[in-house]
């Protein structure tokens, strides 16, 4: 039969060495088990998300799941066997390895200090947590971090009735303008629409598409934002809002909320004139907020009509019927095809009408002739009053009531804070809006709304699902309640992150939270698993009674089982911060996303690790002493497997 031997002790069979990689087998399969689940169970918000935040983070958490419940099957199925065929012949002990002594011997002098000064290791964690609460209550809030496309896009917005040659002009000077800066590679400028009827923009809206060089090619201490501040003052002109954003953002938010801007204050009613002037007063209202920018009130007057009314009696006198004078009014303005050509394959229309400088002039539309059978030619101004008048340019709807829309940008200040100073403005503003007349938030910030409501709702479900399966491991609500300490010790450590690095809290950085929260609950169960295995030990050894155990003992034994924590703790804990090391290194296009996940669950990795070596064994063992006090006894637990 074959022999080996572990270390310098014991020499055992194969059939023994089998029996001992089952039975770890089997204690690892019930901590897998329970780990990958709540991993899983922690994940589950975002994937109750909707919108375009679901579809940004949704892959990344089933990618995250399909991976963990994969490494699980491998590590209670290949893991054994691979030990099995790999690990034999002598073993080295744990405690002959030197890198885990390294961390044992820096460990476990911090850990019973610890557990002699309670009181000042509770308060100082107190302390950190309370010191928190203001940074907590003074966090930005926006929807989702701004991501750098690596180019620009330029919205001036001019009067309704602006000429095609002036919105040349416009737009001509301003690309020339853009085009002077050394950080612009191309500028390509758009005045109106294409020729499709899912493109309803005006001549006055035009869209100029700035390619910015590598960052590398700008000049030293350039930064986007300061580039945007200086166009932003070389390129104003009369009559012109400028508006800046970048080109995919802008086309999602015109598909997702039906504004081009970050934030829109949409107005609702039944008169355009009415909703014009609220918007006026909105407008007014909103003017000096600090992080507002590119203030417009989308124009629902100015638009210019060309009304043509045919008066009767003076066509009846001279002979016309109304078909033959609308026939001329339109093969005159809108053209009338007169024939075709063929060149070719290809067959085109000919179309024919006035010259664009008459179509232009009032007086030479009132010339335009039209012949009658008795008194020959006639001016149109002889049967017609024609003038020029005044309406909406563009008439906008939604939800059967008209609407307009007050625009605004939000720069170097975070969308939360921005909308609810404007909120309590435009409160003050209007004491009551008119009866049928009412406001909604639009934009961005409608997203964010609907995203924060949603996990409201969805995490402390999740979290109490996360406790049951807890309770269901533990069979006590006391070391349920012990694990859940964690939780407020991780997000401390978060928002102390999302404060030194300057970041909003968004979507982007809530995942990075749920992510934390389900790693800061795994690594709290296992060290209590580990307690508990010691705390076992001691019992058959010793007996379950206060006469037996002293409470000196029950602090060595909490210390021993903490301390054979330290290095698979801190294990998992490296490698997941080592795997966020590119994140956090990042800067290229994508990295703005990214980084605002890794942050808070790196730094709420730390904390709560620092929290789950040095706060977690003192409170389990005034648990622990609370219980031989009043029970007389310790609860072992009895994790199911």
């Amino acid at each position: 039969m074959n022999k080996e031997r572990i270390g310098h002790t014991k020499e055992i069979s194969e059939e023994e060495r089998v029996k001992i990689i089952e039975n770890s087998s089997r204690t690892l399969a019930r901590s897998v088990f329970f780990s990958v689940i709540i991993m899983i169970i922690s994940f589950a918000p975002v994937l109750f998300l909707t919108g375009q935040e679901r579809k940004l983070f949704s892959p990344l958490v089933l990618t995250k799941t399909f991976s963990l419940i994969g490494a699980a099957i491998l590590a209670i199925t290949v893991s054994p066997m691979l030990t099995r065929s790999f690990m034999k012949g002598r073993l080295i002990p744990e405690s002959r390895n030197p890198v885990s002594n390294f961390f044992v011997i820096i460990y476990r002098p911090v850990a019973r200090w610890c557990l002699k000064s309670r009181k000042t290791v509770l308060l100082i964690c107190l302390a950190i947590i309370i010191g928190s609460i203001p940074l907590v209550l003074n966090l930005g809030t926006e929807f989702m971090p701004p991501l750098d496309e690596g180019s620009l896009l330029l919205m001036p917005v001019t009067l309704p009735d602006v000429s095609n040659s002036e919105a040349k002009r416009i737009t001509q000077l301003q690309d020339k303008i853009i085009k002077g800066f050394p950080e612009v590679e191309n500028v390509l400028g758009k005045a109106g629409r294409a020729y499709t009827a899912t493109d309803n923009a005006p001549i006055s809206m035009i869209e100029t598409i700035i390619v910015l060089k590598p960052k590398s090619q700008w000049r030293a201490g350039m930064t986007k934002e300061k580039l945007i501040k200086e166009m932003n003052e070389k390129v104003q002109i009369p009559g012109v809002v400028v508006g800046w954003t970048q080109p995919i953002i802008n086309r999602i938010n015109m598909l997702s909320t039906g504004i081009r801007t970050d934030v829109g204050v949409k107005i609702y009613g039944k008169n355009l004139d009415s909703i014009y002037q609220i918007s006026r007063r909105v407008e007014a209202s909103l003017k000096g907020i600090n992080g507002l920018e590119d203030l417009y009130v989308e124009q629902l007057t100015g638009g210019k009509y060309l009304d043509i009314k045919i008066r009767r009696k003076d066509a009846q006198r001279y002979g016309l019927n109304i078909d033959d004078i609308n026939m001329v009014i339109e093969s005159a303005l809108g053209g009338m095809i007169l024939s075709n050509t063929v060149e070719g394959r290809e067959r085109f229309n000919i179309n024919l009408r006035l010259a664009q400088e008459y179509r232009n002039d009032l007086d030479e539309i009132k010339r335009i002739p039209i012949q009658s059978m008795k008194y020959g030619v006639l001016p149109l101004s002889a049967v017609a009053d024609i003038k020029v008048t005044e309406g909406p340019p563009m008439i906008n709807s939604e939800n059967a009531m008209l609407r307009g829309t007050v625009l605004f940008n939000v720069r170097g200040r975070d969308m939360g804070s921005v909308v609810n100073e404007a909120k309590e403005k435009i409160e003050k503003a209007f004491k009551q809006l008119p009866q049928g007349y009412y406001i909604n938030w639009s934009g961005q910030y409608e997203n964010q709304v609907r995203a924060q409501q949603r996990l409201k709702v969805i995490i402390p479900i999740v979290m109490l699902i996360i406790a049951f399966i807890l309770y269901m491991t533990f069979h006590s609500f006391k070391e349920v309640l012990v694990v859940f300490v964690s939780i407020p010790v991780a997000l401390m450590g978060g928002v102390y992150s999302l404060y030194f690095y300057h970041v909003n809290f968004s979507v982007a950085v809530a995942v990075g939270f749920i992510a934390l929260f389900g790693v800061a609950v795994e690594t709290g169960v296992l060290m209590i698993a580990y307690m508990n295995d010691t705390i076992g030990k001691m019992v058959l050894e010793k007996g379950n009674n206060r006469d037996v155990i002293h409470l000196d003992d029950l602090k060595e034994t909490i210390l021993f089982g903490a301390t054979q924590r330290v290095r698979p703790l801190l294990m998992t804990v490296l490698a997941n911060i080592i795997g966020l090391i590119p994140v956090m290194a990042s800067t290229g296009t994508g990295s703005d996303v990214m980084k605002p996940i890794a942050i808070p669950f790196v730094f709420g990795l730390i904390t709560s690790t620092l929290f789950v070596l040095v706060v977690l064994p003192v409170v389990f063992n005034l648990l622990k002493e609370w219980e031989l006090r009043k029970y007389g006894k310790l609860t072992v637990l009895e994790i199911d497997e």
